[in-house]
């Protein structure tokens, strides 16, 4: 009763769909009405512990968090038979195990509370699975711990995490190597280049984001669409993001449109209907790139694409299930509104750019996520200063000056010099404008 279980879970967790998984979790639960903790402790820990990861994979199919609450639940519940002292090992399993579904629900959640628990359960889980004892699972916590570590970095506005993430996941390709182990070899290369890339966007420099497509491209010798198709697209999506970022610094066009092509192939096996909040990810990643390069071609068509994109993504990004998501695809949208509006004569799409920045501040504060909330507050004070040159107005001109003020105090802490400057230079242009307007009056 233990094995066929079991085995539907691992043919689940191959399979795109969640059919199997469906009977696997219904399996164990099955299982469990006969391995009652007061008969068999050890198995009942065993089959909770198969239940939370039949959970876990289920939930990270799912736009809600149900499935990874109960995940949390079955691990917590395995936990109380295996102990570290009495069953070292398996414990630590299980705090690998509890550290993953933590690390989803926290990526879903505005707050770094369950990213912080998640480095925690990892972290003990490594005081037991050690290098010397068992090296691919040390390797595969290590490996773990990196992702946490790069997204706790990501809402940070230092490197600190990141830094770590990048040391953890370069441990773990210590022992998971191409030839004995190729997609968890493939899993890892993936994780560093997500380091190495939050890293180089926060960088002025191309070496990062460049070790970071490297990386990438590695994993997919491994990660194909053939083997592990989900696996295959959040790469190519990663990938894309890689080369969206290096384009950023660069003057041509030829990084954009392979983000584009990246993007496109992602989307063929992150459909909405398997997997709505990864398809919007990517739908707001293309939108990004599509206005990259609609902005160097002048080209509104790849700019309305871009808009259509964004609006898809937010069918699935909703602020009330994944609120930090919702505001950056809010943000994304005013910046593309506000370069038609460049283009256009009237200010309609202008006007239209400012709500949607209004609509990212919500969530975007200064204590939850400082560098998006500057970079939201940088996108609205230029917005206003685009219509202060079309339409005039002292009001306008002085909400510019504070929304670029606030944003340069935080670059000026995070000793972003590049922004620091170039925000500099921009307010000294609208406080040259007030002083005129007030010896004028």
């Amino acid at each position: 009763m233990i094995l066929r279980p079991y085995t539907e879970d691992i043919k689940a967790k191959v399979e795109s769909g969640t059919e199997l998984l469906e009977k696997a979790v219904a399996a164990y639960r099955e299982a469990l009405k006969e391995y009652t903790r007061e008969r068999v402790p050890l198995d009942w820990a065993m089959m909770q512990n198969n239940l939370g990861s039949a959970l876990r994979v289920l939930g990270r199919r799912e736009s809600g968090t149900k499935r990874l609450e109960e995940a949390v639940t079955a691990f917590l519940e395995a936990l109380k038979e295996y102990t570290r002292e009495n069953m070292p090992l398996d414990w630590a399993m299980t705090q690998n195990n509890l550290g993953n579904v933590l690390q989803v629900l926290g990526e879903r959640e505005s707050g770094t509370a369950r990213l912080e628990e998640a480095v925690t359960a990892l972290r003990s889980a490594l005081e037991e699975r050690t290098r010397a004892r068992e090296p691919l699972e040390w390797a595969k916590t290590q490996s773990n711990l990196g992702g946490v570590l790069r997204v706790l970095g990501d809402r940070e506005s230092g490197t600190a995490r990141l830094e770590e993430a990048v040391n953890a996941f370069q441990e773990a390709l210590e022992e998971h190597n191409r030839e004995r182990v190729p997609l968890l070899w493939a899993g890892s290369q993936n994780n560093l280049g997500n380091a190495l890339k939050a890293l180089g966007e926060r960088e002025s420099g191309t070496e990062h984001l460049e070790e970071a497509v490297t990386a990438y491209r590695e994993a997919l010798r491994e990660r194909t669409r053939e083997r592990v198709p989900l696996d295959w697209a959040m790469t190519q999506n990663n990938l894309g993001t890689a080369l969206r970022a290096l384009a950023d610094r660069e003057s041509g066009t030829e990084h954009l449109k392979e983000a584009v092509t990246a993007y496109h192939e992602a989307l063929k096996e992150r459909t909405r209907e398997r997997v709505p909040l990864d398809w919007a990810t990517t739908q707001n990643n293309l939108g990004v790139a599509l206005t990259r390069l609609g902005e160097r071609r002048r080209e509104t068509e790849l700019l309305e694409e871009a808009i259509k994109a964004y609006r898809e993504a937010l069918q699935e990004r909703t602020r009330e299930r994944v609120p930090l998501e919702w505001a950056g695809t809010q943000n994304n949208l005013g910046v593309t509104l506000r370069i038609l509006g460049q283009q256009e004569s009237g200010t309609k799409r202008l006007e239209e750019a400012l709500v949607a920045f209004s609509e990212a501040l919500k969530e975007r504060t200064r204590e939850r996520v400082p560098l998006d909330w500057a970079g939201t507050q940088n996108n609205l004070g230029n917005t206003l200063t685009m219509l202060v040159e079309r339409e005039g107005g002292i009001e306008r001109l002085e909400k510019a000056v504070a929304a670029l003020e606030s944003a340069l105090e935080v670059y000026r802490d995070a000793k972003m010099l590049d922004h620091e400057s170039r925000l500099k230079n921009n307010l000294s242009v609208l406080q040259s404008w007030l002083q005129k307007d007030n010896r004028n009056k």
